[in-house]
């Protein structure tokens, strides 16, 4: 059972609400991805290894995907600002606790907490916007939401990235403790109180397109390739501390060019996909990104060329997103509120494998080389892609 907006909202109301939403994306965007870049900071302050600090990644992610469906049925018949307001808040709260824990089990324990609330506002942010304008803008409100993530690339990631590297970790945490209370703030302000999004009722509903082959294959492709797209990214701390040396500020850098690249990827891959189709650009986005991952041992030792890698590599992780994306919606259209979340499951879940794929790689082949072992995800990850088009066109015919 499905249910829409009774009453839409007027145009102006709607499009705050939108960036109301966007933001709030940004700031539990800039919450979920900059502790990657403090992982050095972590092991050091809690004397664990880098690759067990790297475990917070992968215990935020997790919960995330558990937390997409399972909270999302718990508060399917919600009113969506009470439950926009709640996923806010428990990541709120999940920011805080970090930063205030004394000890590391705590800080997993935190980022669980937080990895709720995010897990259950993403979703219901993208099915929120599009229910808040018009159909002919359904479309571009989703996009403006999905954008916050890449800002908190960008832009979030970075700062949060330098305020760790002068003030310790804790600081980057209280950071981001503020940007999640202004997002929230912003929630209840402007995101009409009366919006009915449209939502799946039942925890079956929400998991039955797992048993179409086609949905299940491009969800194991989205799987596969944001494996490999976050196992240099979890680690990029260490896999570029020779290029660094081990300066926040300079890692700084280096991730909001990715980020800032990883825009332009984006833009990019959303006006190809409308005209080679979205199987084409994601073919060829995992062509290339194997082929970055195979060189980029060879860019870590000194800054320049470890820019120039970082560059090359987010654009093309990020021009992922919206065409595989795209071909998940277009296998049932009418179906996306479902669709949607079980994609972004399927993203946490690919963060979460890649800290413990990238903990491996690290033990096995050394920060230096585990890309290497991304190489090898990339490829799986253009096989199912194939395997995901051959089984829609053998239904289509």
């Amino acid at each position: 059972m499905t249910r829409m907006a009774t009453r839409p909202p007027r145009a102006p109301e709607g499009r705050w609400g939108v960036a109301a939403l966007g933001f709030g994306v940004f700031a539990v965007g800039t919450g979920e991805f900059v502790l990657a870049g403090l992982l050095l900071l972590l092991s050091e302050s809690f004397l664990v290894s880098v690759s067990a600090a790297g475990q917070v990644v992968t215990a935020f992610a997790l919960s995330a995907t558990v937390a997409a469906p399972v909270l999302g049925t718990l508060t399917g018949a919600w009113p969506r600002r009470r439950v926009l307001g709640l996923a806010v808040l428990a990541t709120l709260l999940g920011n805080a606790g970090t930063a205030l824990a004394p000890t590391f089990t705590v800080v997993v324990a935190a980022q669980v907490v937080a990895a709720a609330g995010v897990g259950l506002f993403v979703p219901t942010a993208s099915v929120t916007a599009a229910a808040l304008v018009a159909p002919e803008r359904r479309g571009r409100a989703i996009a403006a939401t999905v954008t916050g993530f890449t800002a908190a690339t960008a832009l979030g990631v970075p700062l949060g990235t330098a305020i760790g590297g002068a003030l310790g970790w804790r600081a980057t945490m209280w950071f981001v403790t503020v940007l999640t209370a202004v997002s929230l703030a912003g929630v209840l302000a402007l995101v009409p109180r009366h919006v009915r999004a449209e939502a799946a009722q039942g925890l079956r509903e929400r998991l039955r397109p797992l048993g179409d082959r086609r949905a299940l294959a491009l969800l194991a492709t989205t799987l596969a390739a944001f494996t490999a797209v976050y196992v240099p990214y979890t680690y990029v701390s260490v896999v570029f501390e020779p290029a660094t040396g081990g300066s926040g500020g300079r890692l700084a850098v280096l991730l909001f060019t990715l980020g800032v690249a990883g825009l332009l990827g984006n833009l990019a891959s959303g006006t190809l996909t409308d005209r080679v189709g979205g199987r084409k650009v994601v073919a060829g986005a995992l062509g290339l990104l194997a082929l970055g991952l195979a060189v980029l041992p060879l860019t870590t030792s000194a800054l320049v060329p470890a820019l120039v890698m970082t560059a090359a590599y987010g654009f093309v992780a990020f021009a992922l997103t919206t065409p595989q994306q795209h071909r998940i919606i277009a296998l049932d259209p009418g179906s996306a509120a479902v669709l949607i979340p079980l994609n972004q499951a399927a993203l946490y879940l690919a963060i979460s494998v890649s800290g413990i794929v990238g903990a491996a790689g690290i033990a096995w082949a050394g920060a230096g080389r585990v890309s290497l072992v991304a190489v090898a995800v990339a490829v799986l990850a253009l096989g199912l892609s194939e395997a995901a088009h051959r089984l829609a066109r053998r239904r289509a015919s």
